[in-house]
């Protein structure tokens, strides 16, 4: 007669004092390769895909519905409070732009409206973020400089332009001067602000520290004015885009307020849709840019970090 030998006994592990601390009894659930566990991740990613998803949905489903409205009341030449029967269908317009991007010219008039755009908004942040920094902390240059920034902030840009052609050699110019001035007051005016708001203990603690005022004004001054200043330069990229687009079309020769423009003179309605919804595409994108760049230089903001 043989005996059997008996199986081992099971392992079992003793939880630590630090585990039972934690209230840990029993020996951890296994966990897959590597130590990490892949249940709370396939969740968090897919709650992450969820979330995006939703973003998604709430951006396109207005836009789906304004091209729907826009097609029923065209379609059917609705005449209301407002008459639709003379207006171009989303079909008729597609059709437009799609003939347009293979024409030179449409291209040209982009360029030509962005080249602008850039020149005009660069050269109002210099000048606005510069001379908001100088009024917002000099007394002297605030008492020389305010009366005179109030006096003109007033007058509309578009005023300007029987002056532009007047004193600018050429028409692009004065365009670009046109654009300067409309972005420029909404940049100085909220740097003025931002040096206004930021609180008076970081700029003494550092010079209790030792630290220079060159130093103090590079390092503490200017980023603490930064969220100030992005929220200025959001509002001139919009107004910049106002202005350069009615200057273009008042004594532009390119551009896509020229093209709007003279597609209005032709009858052409749906290459006047073209030209705003253009217009709105190239506002949008570069909204955006200057959000992003915001967005990296406040990094240290909370809400910019998330």
């Amino acid at each position: 007669m043989t005996t059997r030998p008996l199986p081992p006994p099971a392992r079992t592990t003793t939880p630590s004092p630090a585990a039972r601390s934690r209230g840990e009894t029993g020996p951890r659930p296994p966990t897959a390769a590597g130590g990490r566990r892949r249940i709370g991740g396939s969740r968090t990613s897919g709650r992450t895909l969820g979330t995006m998803a939703l973003k998604t949905a709430l951006s396109v489903a207005p836009l789906l519905a304004a091209l729907g409205l826009w097609e029923v009341l065209t379609a059917n030449e609705v005449v209301a409070w407002l008459s639709f029967d003379k207006l171009p269908g989303p079909a008729e317009v597609f059709s437009t732009f799609a003939g347009q991007l293979t024409n030179g010219t449409y291209y040209q008039d982009l360029l030509s409206s962005v080249r602008r755009i850039l020149l005009g908004f660069g050269l109002a942040t210099v000048a606005g973020v510069l001379i908001g920094m100088a009024v917002g902390r000099s007394r002297i240059a605030h008492a020389a400089l305010r009366p005179l920034i109030e006096v003109a902030r007033p007058i509309p840009a578009i005023a300007l332009v029987p002056l532009a052609i007047l004193v600018f050699p050429t028409g692009e110019q004065g365009i670009v001067f046109i654009t300067f001035f409309a972005a420029f007051f909404p940049v100085v005016v909220s740097t003025i602000h931002a040096m206004k708001s930021l609180p008076t203990v970081w700029e003494e603690a550092a010079l209790t520290m030792g630290a220079s005022r060159l130093s103090v004004l590079t390092h503490i001054v200017l980023p603490g004015a930064m969220p100030g200043i992005f929220s200025g330069l959001s509002v001139s990229m919009g107004v910049a885009w106002i202005c350069v687009i009615s200057a273009e079309m008042i004594s532009g020769q390119f551009g896509i307020g020229y093209y709007t423009w003279q597609s209005y003179g032709l009858l052409d309605y749906a290459g006047v849709v073209v030209g705003m919804l253009s217009i709105g595409a190239l506002g949008f994108g570069t909204a955006w840019l200057v959000e992003r760049i915001g967005n990296r230089v406040n990094h240290w903001l909370p809400r910019a970090a998330k």
